[in-house]
């Protein structure tokens, strides 16, 4: 695993869905060089070792939708995507194999298109696996305290791929 430094988005709230107005996606590029293999079982086993919980391999929604109440960590397995960030007229974002992007709770996000490969493992910070997945702000269980819920979703202790030393608690702190 290389030892990459991260890059930072923020996104405003829009009519699309929340987003997170404090906690910036976060993206780390060529954590795994291309001719690794196997970087499907790389991504579980450094999310599992760092205490990310829900560990999942499948793809992303071609949907806008959001977690309200659960950060989420995706790594690029295989393949490549084109993703939207922050809803309608969002971030557009390509990652590859290899990518790994951690989007804090109310990021509004979805596939825009993939390679026929694309193979993602996801996951969650402990407590954080029983995510909800909405739409819209209509589809929350609970529509008037989205903000405070986004607000109120712990920061992790952990950065999922590089465990208590990695970047993203502080830059999340």
């Amino acid at each position: 695993m290389n030892i990459v430094s991260p890059t930072t988005l923020l996104l405003p709230e829009t009519k699309s869905g929340p987003n997170n107005p404090t906690l910036p996606v976060v993206i780390y590029r060529g954590v795994f060089d291309r001719q690794v293999a196997e970087k499907d079982k790389l991504f579980q086993q450094c999310f599992g070792q760092s205490g990310w919980k829900g560990v999942w391999k499948n793809g992303i929604y071609d949907y806008h939708h959001f977690h309200p109440s659960s950060h989420e960590v995706l790594g690029i397995a295989k393949g490549s995507v084109h993703l939207m960030l922050g809803g309608e007229n969002g971030e557009e974002l390509m990652l590859e194999a290899g990518d790994v992007v951690v989007l804090p709770a109310g990021t509004v996000h979805k596939r825009i298109s993939a390679s026929e490969n694309l193979v993602v493992i996801g996951g969650y910070p402990p407590g954080q696996e029983d995510y909800e997945v909405c739409r819209t702000l209509a589809d929350a269980k609970s529509t008037e305290d989205v903000a405070q819920r986004i607000a109120q979703t712990a920061v992790p202790k952990t950065d999922p791929l590089y465990g208590e030393a990695g970047p993203l608690p502080s830059i999340w702190g």
